[in-house]
């Protein structure tokens, strides 16, 4: 039986200066996928990847079409090996990769949908700063302390809120600057190992971004999503997305409500268990950065069937 794949496409915060560029250089399928991106946004993506810094790469209006195409690229890589996905599922900005792996979406339709999603969070980011200047909202992760009970922590924390529920040992809370001071000084009392506050633009997938998700909600007003051709997996229910409707809804609420990733990556094991097992099964990340095979590998399943990082031509070449 043929093989199947399972890709992880990792978020915001993925990317560095200089990524895929060895993949590029080395395939024309990844190549010509960078420079389609570039004619459709007007915008030269080789000189964005590869020749910004990191601080000019990680602004929101950069780092998610950067990121995205970088991901686009290496599927395109992969294709050429006769490497496809049987199941997609992306962290955060991920989502929208997965959703073109799918089917869901067309090429042209995720390239401009991203690109607008990123200027918008980038403007309501600066909004947010500029109305808070030096006590911002943003985010901090928890680790060392049981999802659920940062959940409860949250809950009883006005403006904290639990946003991404990464493994079972970390775990991100969105909020206002006391709200996330006051939630870190509960969780290391509650016996956290650490409380970090994050280096990002602003409170992500909270209700502090209702304004994004209603200006992203216009953008998505005329685009099509069709259904899923393989498995896929959304972050705002944490189970498997049936339906384009039900994607296109989730890709507005996905901006203010918490990524259930822990909960899809169960419902994805379970499939990859039920349909063959790791002896048919390989769980590739294609896209900058490990951070999610790094998640994958803290789940009870992942000990037995490692995520692989694919993002450098030796790996693509090796598979």
């Amino acid at each position: 039986m043929a093989k199947k794949y399972a890709f992880l496409f990792p978020g915001q915060g993925a990317q560095a200066p200089g990524m895929i560029k060895d993949v590029a250089e080395n395939s024309a399928s990844a190549m010509k996928v960078i420079d389609d991106v570039s004619k459709l946004i007007d915008v030269d993506m080789k000189k964005l990847m590869w020749e910004s810094d990191a601080k000019e790469l990680s602004r929101s209006d950069n780092s998610q079409i950067a990121i995205t195409t970088a991901s686009l690229a290496i599927m395109a890589a992969l294709k050429d090996k006769g490497i496809e996905p049987s199941a997609a599922m992306g962290f955060s900005l991920g989502e929208f990769p997965a959703l073109y792996a799918a089917g869901v979406l067309s090429f042209e339709s995720v390239i401009k949908v991203v690109r607008q999603r990123g200027l918008i969070m980038q403007k309501v980011c600066e909004e947010i700063a500029a109305e808070n200047a030096g006590h911002a909202p943003g985010m901090s992760a928890i680790l060392g302390l049981p999802p659920e009970k940062v959940v409860e922590i949250a809950k009883g924390i006005k403006d904290a809120y639990a946003a991404n529920m990464n493994s079972v040992k970390q775990t991100v809370i969105s909020g206002t600057f006391d709200a996330l001071a006051e939630a870190e000084k509960a969780a290391t009392e509650a016996g956290a190992r650490r409380a970090v506050r994050l280096a990002v633009a602003g409170p992500f997938h909270s209700p502090l971004m209702q304004k994004a998700a209603d200006e992203f909600e216009k953008v998505l007003a005329d685009v099509e999503f069709a259904d899923p051709k393989i498995h896929l997996f959304s972050n705002v229910t944490g189970k498997a997305v049936e339906k384009g409707s039900e994607a296109k809804s989730s890709a507005v609420l996905h901006l203010t409500h918490p990524v259930l990733w822990t909960d899809e990556e169960a419902v994805l094991a379970n499939i990859i268990s039920v349909e063959g097992g790791q002896m048919e099964w390989s769980v590739l990340e294609p896209g900058p950065g490990k951070v999610l095979s790094g998640l994958w590998g803290q789940t009870e399943f992942g000990s037995g069937m490692p995520a692989s990082p694919v993002n450098t031509w030796e790996v693509i070449s090796a598979l």
